[in-house]
């Protein structure tokens, strides 16, 4: 079990990992999805963990539930645990078009990954479409 600097919602039961520097847009882009039906991870810190070959995202001890509000502060929020489908790496130099996602090694679990430029609207849309057409399919369960 290691935790990571990320972000990650669970979207119909299936994670995806938002990765990118320090105001890249991590958790406005989890916040946009949480407004669309996503449940929280983790903001800006992720527990990962191999269970059966698999990578599961589960919300870190110690921010349980916590989410970073631009302006706000920190708000509660109900978690979830979820199996990592894919992997966003936020930037704004993107390439426009892909035809497949790539794929990297996460603690011996291969995950798909795709570059996201969270600038481009509608960013959440965008990302649930992703995770639609290069994530992993559902398989184990997610729980709440």
């Amino acid at each position: 079990m290691t935790v990571r600097q990320a972000t990650c919602v669970a979207i119909g039961g299936r994670g995806l990992l938002i990765e990118g520097p320090p105001g890249a847009g991590k958790s406005g882009l989890a916040l946009a999805l949480i407004d669309r039906g996503a449940m929280l991870v983790g903001d800006d810190g992720v527990t990962l963990e191999v269970r059966d070959g698999q990578l599961w995202a589960l919300p870190p001890p110690n921010t349980a539930g916590l989410a970073e509000v631009r302006n706000i502060g920190l708000l509660r929020f109900p978690v979830a645990e979820a199996r990592v489908a894919l992997r966003l790496v936020l930037d704004p130099a993107a390439p426009r078009f892909i035809e497949h996602a790539a794929e990297q090694d996460i603690a011996g679990a291969p995950i798909p990954w795709l570059a996201f430029d969270p600038g481009i609207a509608p960013a959440a849309f965008r990302a649930e479409l992703a995770l639609a057409a290069h994530g992993l399919p559902l398989s184990g369960t997610a729980t709440a």
